[in-house]
């Protein structure tokens, strides 16, 4: 039906006969000549009709926009003065000869010819018309592209694409399952993927040495702007190479990415282990454009008054620390409030300040409301460490490490945005050396990644102090997001049951769970190490989009719904009868 798409016409094409199928984007009645702009997902041509074409001009009186057209007419070249020169397609046009509908609208609910603030629900529930914004057909477009530079770049070394199961059985893997009911068995049921770990690892025992999948997954989850209850991972599994390895292809596959589709050369990837990031950023995925720091003053405060600070201050658990921004004493008491209230969304129970007005005066020159609080001496060995000149401010955070680590690592990077103090379009890292295990609320052990994580150390180093041991895990970071994840497996059964040992599953738990895991380590499995990384997350950060939603074809909510199909959805009683479910009404607590 089609010669041509629309934004492909240029003044090469003047003189040739063309039929062109779409969208009208706008019409224009000027004065006895009608102008269709016709919108595909390529581009936008203005299409001239005047009364000579009587029926085609006949039919353009009556389209209106989101009418699907066909037209067929001759390029030529725009008059003087017409030129516009913001459109690619804007030296040209196309002088109609024909012109059919092949259907024609309604007043759609979201307006497509100008830039207007619609409601994000509206937009996912009309998705099919949101999606014809040119905008959003470039971000689809940008990740087809990055998908397929990533795709050919692990062809080219050596890596096979090979699809493994969406049904699988329930495993640990941080978050809830999607659990899927069996017909054929009754009273038992699949799980969706949260990842293929498991089966990439099998792989790697049956020798096919380097894997790649685009893979979907899924986790039952509370969402978030960069989270999806199902998303999309480049995940990649090889054998025979140590960590250092595949960092060194799986970075020279992301500097591909950025300087083939952005034109960036994104520089050096410091490595920097999880002890020096959380002491620094209080964060293991710090984004390195802002130089602001954590500074630990837990000495400092042992001995004052202020038991805000002395109590964490001498609890091991806990951490005092300093975040000096400099020229922030520009901030007003109501930003400051503001700031509060932002850090109490991460547990802290306050935000104690010094505002340096000037240096030389001594406490004279400080203002704070805990200056009171604390001795001379202490203030004064204070701002030495900081390093304070006059107009900085010092925000302090005192609590339990964790608290004090998301929330002024959190403030560190709102109040970084808010002065202007991120420098630079990019800042990759690898943070490296996680822990293996951190302690739940309960004090059980649980695995920061996930259970196949190969220890740095040995098995008896291990076995004696678990909570201590190391990692060989790695991941990629940039400006703060977590691009990818990964680690050197455990491929020797005796590891690995001992890892599940740490975490408290038995033996017969980690046969019914894991037997054919067991099973494969002991016949010959190479050491094997591998990563994921978040295709959605990435496409975000390229796009510079707000949320992943924005780059993703069909999103949910965040309440995990799909508006556009109104999923989940009820089912009838036969479908719930065939899989012996009964639906039960949950009871309200009484308050």
């Amino acid at each position: 039906m089609r010669s041509h798409y629309c934004g492909q016409l240029n003044e090469t094409h003047v003189g040739e006969a063309v039929s062109l199928c779409g969208w009208v984007h706008r019409r224009r009645d000027h004065g006895g000549v009608i102008f269709l702009d016709l919108r595909d997902r390529d581009g936008i041509t203005q299409v001239v009709y005047d009364p000579d074409t009587q029926d085609s001009f006949a039919i353009a009186e009556g389209v209106r926009s989101e009418f699907v057209v066909q037209v067929k007419g001759l390029v030529r070249a725009r008059p003087e003065g017409t030129v516009n020169p913001d459109m690619p397609t804007g030296r040209i046009e196309v002088l109609g000869k024909e012109l059919k509908v092949l259907n024609a609208a309604q007043t759609p609910p979201i307006q497509l010819d100008e830039h207007v603030d619609v409601h994000e629900d509206i937009r996912l529930r009309y998705r099919y018309i949101d999606l014809r914004r040119p905008e959003m057909v470039e971000k689809l477009r940008f990740r087809s592209k990055v998908t397929n530079t990533i795709r050919n770049f692990l062809d080219e070394n050596g890596f096979l694409d090979i699809e493994t199961p969406i049904l699988t059985r329930a495993t640990p893997e941080g978050a809830r399952d999607y659990l899927v009911p069996s017909r054929t068995h009754q009273g038992r049921f699949f799980a969706l993927p949260q990842s293929p770990q498991l089966f990439k690892q099998i792989l790697m025992a049956a020798g096919m040495d380097r894997y790649y999948q685009i893979a979907k997954c899924f986790r039952d989850e509370d969402l978030r702007a960069d989270r999806q209850p199902e998303f999309t991972q480049v995940d990649i599994e090889t054998s025979f190479m140590d960590e250092e390895q595949i960092m060194t292809v799986t970075e020279a596959m992301i500097r591909q990415v950025f300087k083939k589709h952005l034109d960036v050369e994104l520089g050096d990837f410091p490595r920097m282990t999880y002890a020096e990031a959380m002491r620094r950023y209080g964060s293991d995925k710090p984004d390195l454009r802002i130089d602001l720091e954590l500074v630990d003053v837990a000495d400092l405060m042992q001995d004052v008054d202020f038991k805000v600070f002395s109590g964490p201050a001498r609890d091991p658990e806990s951490r005092v620390v300093a975040l000096k921004v400099t020229g922030g004493a520009s901030i007003s008491r109501k930003e400051i409030d503001d700031y509060t209230r932002f850090v109490g969304i991460y547990g802290a129970r306050g935000l104690a300040w010094i505002k340096v007005n000037e240096l030389a005066a001594g406490l004279e020159g400080l203002q704070s409301p805990i200056i009171k609080f604390m001795p001379e001496a202490t203030v004064n060995e204070l701002m030495k460490r900081l390093a304070v000149a006059d107009g900085d401010i010092v925000f302090f955070g005192a609590d339990k490490a964790g608290v004090v680590n998301e929330a002024i690592g959190a403030l560190r990077v709102r109040v970084g945005h808010d002065l202007g103090l991120v420098r630079g379009n990019w800042a990759p890292l690898w943070v490296i050396d996680f822990p293996m295990f951190e302690e739940d609320s309960d004090g059980d052990l649980t695995p920061l990644h996930h259970p196949f994580t190969s220890p740095s150390c040995g098995i008896e180093e291990l076995a004696a102090n678990p909570g201590a041991a190391l990692s060989r895990a790695y991941d990629m970071v940039l400006n703060g997001t977590e691009l990818g994840g990964g680690s050197i497996r455990i491929n020797v059964p005796e590891t690995q049951q001992l890892v599940f040992k740490v975490l408290g599953i038995g033996d017969e738990e980690a046969r019914e769970k894991f037997g054919f895991l067991l099973d494969a380590l002991k016949f010959g499995c190479p050491p094997h190490g591998g990563i994921a990384f978040g295709l959605d997350r990435l496409i975000m950060l390229m796009t510079g989009a707000n949320s992943i939603r924005e780059v993703i074809a069909f999103p949910k909510t965040q309440s995990a719904a799909c508006l556009l199909t109104d999923a989940p959805g009820q089912v009838s009683a036969e479908q719930l009868n065939e899989l012996s479910i009964r639906v039960r009404e949950r009871v309200k607590e009484q308050p």
